[in-house]
């Protein structure tokens, strides 16, 4: 028996410079973390060398390519496994709509259970790719590359989407306590609203395809992603909300899908209440919201969104890892 656990992720700015559309024409940047809310993957030898899996439902497919779940279809065909196991996943999360990258989280995890499964070590660069390679290129969703490296990787990082589909990971280097500050300042919620990413991200990528508009706000996204950098670097912590603030309004006008009249007027009530910004994570119209705000107004602005649930959560480190193996 093999679990692995790997991390859910917040993206702060630069979000949808990472889809193909944009960054392989002008190339693309986000700063992200990884927090402390988990995909758990177990794989397990099965004694009939059939195949069960289990997620919201179970399936008992007779070959690989019966499989309905297509990332666990496209991971054991890509490794080539052909049966003989069993795998089951549990979240800290809703598993959809969240817009914290858990299907990312899911591809990662798994691939990293079963190159365990198959006795081959796989390093963070690999599983990203091969998260990428599944999810982007052999399953056809149309999302970008940032998940997948947040959930391999881990940590607080500024990551760099190049034209010919090569990523960076930079890790952000500052002082302990700048980040320690950024982290107590960020309150999240859960709006109990879901969404399909996917749909969401389709219709951004066909606006920024065609519209120089859209193409120039996400030009603007990743500017502020390098200034959001600098500034950390220089512990500037105060600089945080106000970046976070233009990046939000610059996301919600890349499609009419990202915000509605709910999210637009819990945004209002969250400023108002002492935030100087926030955003809607993931692709938007639903899952959690992030508002930035010095500790001591987190209490008003926790009543005066009294109808979401607020999420507490830790910048998380490590990247996908390995934490029980039993032969």
């Amino acid at each position: 028996m093999i679990v692995t656990k790997t991390p859910l992720r917040a993206s702060f700015v630069g979000g949808g410079s990472d889809l193909p559309v944009f960054y392989r024409k002008y190339g693309g940047a986000v700063v992200s973390t990884a927090i402390n809310k988990f995909v758990y993957i177990t794989v397990n030898a099965k004694f009939d060398r059939r195949i069960r899996i289990s997620y919201s439902r179970t399936e008992e497919p007779t070959t690989v390519d019966k499989i309905r779940h297509p990332l666990v279809r496209e991971a054991l065909t890509m490794l080539g496994i052909t049966g003989g196991l069993e795998i089951a996943s549990i979240a800290d999360i809703p598993a959809k709509g969240s817009g914290l990258g858990s299907s990312s989280s899911y591809t990662v995890g798994l691939l990293l259970a079963l190159h365990a499964y198959r006795s081959q070590f796989a390093s963070a660069e690999r599983l990203a790719k091969e998260a990428c390679e599944i999810e982007i290129e052999r399953c056809g969703d149309p999302i970008g590359r940032q998940d997948q490296y947040a959930a391999a990787f881990g940590g607080f990082n500024f990551i760099e989407f190049y034209p010919d589909d090569s990523v960076s990971v930079e890790p952000l280097v500052c002082q302990r306590n700048t980040l320690k500050r950024v982290e107590s300042n960020i309150l999240m919620f859960y709006t109990g609203q879901t969404r399909s990413a996917g749909s969401v991200l389709a219709h951004q990528q066909k606006a920024v395809g065609r519209e120089k508009s859209k193409q120039r706000a996400l030009q603007r996204m990743v500017t502020l992603a390098r200034q959001l950098r600098v500034e950390l670097q220089n512990n500037n912590v105060d600089a945080f909300g106000e970046i976070l603030h233009e990046n939000w309004e610059l996301k919600r006008g890349l499609a009419s899908a990202i915000s509605n009249a709910r999210i637009d007027d819990w945004y209002k009530r969250g400023r108002r209440a002492g935030a100087t910004g926030g955003k809607v994570l993931g692709a938007g119209s639903g899952g959690f919201m992030i508002f930035y705000a010095p500790p001591e107004r987190h209490e008003t602005i926790t009543a005066a969104l009294s109808e979401l649930r607020p999420i507490p959560f830790c910048f998380e480190p490590q990247g996908s890892k390995i934490i029980f193996v039993h032969d």
